[in-house]
């Protein structure tokens, strides 16, 4: 009871007032190169912190792919002065949360602290010393690959997860984005202490950060916390545009799975995350396989022919051409049917796109969810991070709704056969009697 009160005031304040729709976004850029977004919050005595880098698995050699995500996971291994434990306590017995993650695109390092000063600095203090100095102890690495090693094989065993590395792999053949996050066994066995500390150093530095800001405080106050936080990195440089994704033949693949099901999976090339089409996109989606039980593939493959329990698409947009993903999972002997319906829903969609009814409803739907998407501050420093990588508009909020809206039938048509209309689309089929 007592977290949905706070849940309904911190609604109520961030979307009160006719002239103030969403939070505010204060951008500025530190001396040494990190670029910030705050966004001002007190419905709760709480700041959140995200410092994103551009330091994913993109960034990482083929030969040494899962580089990134053990780099990020080190982070809180060691600093100078610091054991594991000691770091860990250091947030702990402040009542701090800290935790990083590695994905394709980015790597996080966020913060959950007390506004108080009292707690709030010495907090950031403690962080910026770990992340500025870790020190990747060999015995700690050694631990930690072979826990991904661990996390690889239980990972394998699953016909999504084999499915999914090979559709990146032909999808984006030969492109950075074809590497894996988790890596191969060959490859995290490859890695030393060396590449992590060379990996470290060319890509977290100030020129190559963002750091989002959510929370209790004034926007000086912010200004002192970004500052903080930077002064501390190298400024360096930020790292390379990423090669552009160039088109691939398309095809079919097969692979032979001990499973009770099939997966299939379809994979196209579709956008940058800057892409003016994103949420006509989106829109359009959502009533192709984003909408759940309210989406075309999930009424014609589960609820009019029982195929499967669930069948879906979605649009990852990343820096570079991200993939557009459809999916299901069905009984071996059904696999065969269930993809031919997947791609006659798709052709068909394509035909025409969303009706009228379609389209309001996924407007309604999308629109009507957006403050959910930002109703705490750990959701909205997430969204905040993502608009500063990117490099979206600081209205990109504020708009949010009004450019949904806007939307019609043949936008949405129109950006929906830009994208799957290609030829050069890859599926990838995994189960039983497969060959």
């Amino acid at each position: 009871m007592r977290n949905r009160i706070i849940y309904l005031f911190a609604l109520l304040y961030i979307f009160s007032g006719p002239a103030a729709a969403v939070p505010k976004i204060e951008h500025w850029e530190t001396d040494n190169g990190a670029r910030v977004y705050f966004i001002e919050t007190h419905a709760l005595p709480v700041v959140d912190v995200n410092l994103v880098f551009n330091a994913a698995s993109v960034r990482e050699p083929a030969e040494k792919q899962g580089l990134a995500m053990l780099t990020s996971n080190m982070l809180l291994e060691g600093s100078s002065g610091l054991d594991s434990q000691a770091i860990a306590e250091g947030f702990e017995d402040r009542g701090a949360e800290v935790g990083t993650s590695s994905l394709r695109d980015m790597a996080i390092v966020s913060l959950r602290c007390l506004s108080d000063k009292k707690y709030l600095e010495p907090v950031v203090e403690h962080l910026v010393k770990v992340i500025t100095d870790p020190v990747f102890p060999e015995k700690n690495l050694a631990r930690e690959k072979a826990r991904s090693l661990t996390s690889l094989d239980h990972s394998l065993q699953q016909p999504n997860t084999v499915g999914s590395r090979q559709l990146y792999e032909k999808l984006f053949n030969g492109h950075p984005y074809a590497n894996h996050p988790q890596g191969t066994h060959d490859s995290i066995n490859s890695i030393t202490r060396a590449d992590l500390i060379d990996f470290y150093r060319q890509y977290y530095v100030a020129s190559n950060m963002v750091i989002a800001i959510v929370g209790d405080l004034k926007l000086a106050q912010a200004r002192s916390l970004a500052k903080k936080i930077s002064m501390k990195f190298a400024t360096g440089k930020p790292a390379a545009a990423i090669p552009e994704v160039s088109p691939v033949k398309g095809g079919e693949y097969r692979i032979d799975f001990p499973s009770t099901q099939s997966h299939v999976m379809t994979g196209y090339l579709g956008i940058k995350r800057n892409d003016p089409r994103y949420l006509a996109l989106k829109v359009g989606n959502y009533s192709l396989g984003g909408g759940g039980f309210q989406s075309r593939m999930m009424d014609e493959i589960r609820e009019k022919r029982g195929l499967s329990y669930g069948a879906y698409s979605y649009f990852l947009s990343m820096q570079q051409t991200g993939p557009f993903f459809a999916s299901l999972a069905t009984a071996n002997d059904q696999a065969e049917e269930a993809f031919s319906v997947s791609k006659e829903v798709i052709k068909d969609y394509l035909k025409t796109g969303p009706t009228e009814k379609e389209l309001e409803l996924a407007k309604k739907n999308i629109t009507g969810g957006f403050p959910l998407t930002i109703d705490s501050n750990k959701k909205l420093v997430q969204t905040l991070a993502a608009i500063g990588f990117y490099r979206l508009p600081d209205d990109y909020l504020d708009t949010y709704i009004e450019r949904v809206n806007a939307l019609d039938r043949i936008e949405v048509t129109e950006a929906m056969q830009s994208v799957l209309g290609s030829k050069n689309h890859v599926t990838v089929i995994v189960g039983a009697g497969q060959n």
